[in-house]
């Protein structure tokens, strides 16, 4: 029988399965606004964000709750409390379950016993955002009323997709529906904050500005890296009155919901995106 030894390698391995906690960031972006940062999924991340207000608390994103999201490394599939092992396969990987809970738990713990409400809002109606509602279902929830729709109309489908083979997430959730809508704008003027309807990833996409820290939250209204936005819709005209209602907000930071934060530098991505997708549906035109 072969003698089974573990390199250095091995070893930093194991203590990363068993003793590493980097499952979740928070980052200070300003005075008030607390971003918090989770898997979403094996490939990507998941921001969420705390505001600070003067009259109300506001929690952005909610994420999925309590369930778990798996972090992938380099091997697939070990479990033993809290890890899955498939002996079938060839190659092993590892997915290290991360906790939306502590995410939550962290967002309530950083509010601490400040007495003012504490306003939920879904920047739309997928279920990696607004899938958590039940957590804090006692308070007021808002999205946009095409953003309630879709998370009702699509929530058993999107939900048995996200949950199979593990891929997304594991453990429960419960259908929470906002239980406050709106068309157009909402503003809270004591607070500083305003949100407002911006379609194109879906139709009930909303963002949320804050004037007093100059921080915009975007959702999904687009992706950034590398110097160039992307945006995450399909229409055209969509994207031009996207860019027209940010640039109406005089912001510092803003904040998109699976990109790092960007800076005002983001409105030159947006110009450069935008002029290339306006070549594009010319060309399409032709």
């Amino acid at each position: 029988m072969k003698k089974m030894t573990l390199n250095k390698k091995s070893l930093l391995f194991l203590w990363w399965i068993f003793f590493k906690e980097d499952n979740m960031k928070i980052t200070k972006i300003r005075n008030r606004n607390i971003m918090f940062t989770v898997p979403e999924c094996v490939d990507g991340i998941v921001n969420m964000a705390v505001i600070l207000g003067t009259k109300h608390n506001f929690i952005i994103d909610i994420g999925i709750g309590i369930a778990n999201v798996p972090e992938k490394r380099e091997w697939q599939f070990f479990k033993f409390s809290g890890f899955k092992l498939n002996l079938k396969m060839k190659t092993i990987t590892i997915l290290k379950y991360a906790c939306y809970s502590d995410c939550v738990k962290a967002m309530l713990e950083y509010i601490g016993d400040d007495p003012k409400p504490i306003i939920v809002i879904n920047t739309h109606g997928d279920w990696d955002h607004a899938a958590g509602n039940w957590v804090l279902e006692e308070n007021v929830i808002i999205s946009h009323v095409l953003g309630r729709e879709r998370l009702d109309k699509r929530w058993d489908e999107s939900i048995k997709r996200a949950k199979e083979n593990d891929r997304y997430f594991e453990g429960e959730v419960r259908k929470c529906l906002p239980n406050m809508v709106f068309e157009g704008n909402l503003h809270f003027p004591e607070d500083g904050i305003s949100l407002f309807h911006t379609p194109g990833h879906t139709e009930g996409c909303i963002s949320i500005y804050d004037a007093v820290d100059k921080v915009l939250h975007a959702g999904d209204s687009f992706g950034a890296s590398d110097g160039k936005a992307y945006f995450w819709g399909q229409e055209l005209i969509d994207f031009q009155r996207l860019v027209e209602a940010y640039k109406k907000c005089d912001f510092e930071v803003c904040i998109s919901g699976h990109s790092e934060p960007q800076t005002k530098e983001l409105m030159g991505f947006f110009e450069v995106a935008l002029a290339e997708a306006i070549k594009e549906s010319k060309k399409t035109e032709e």
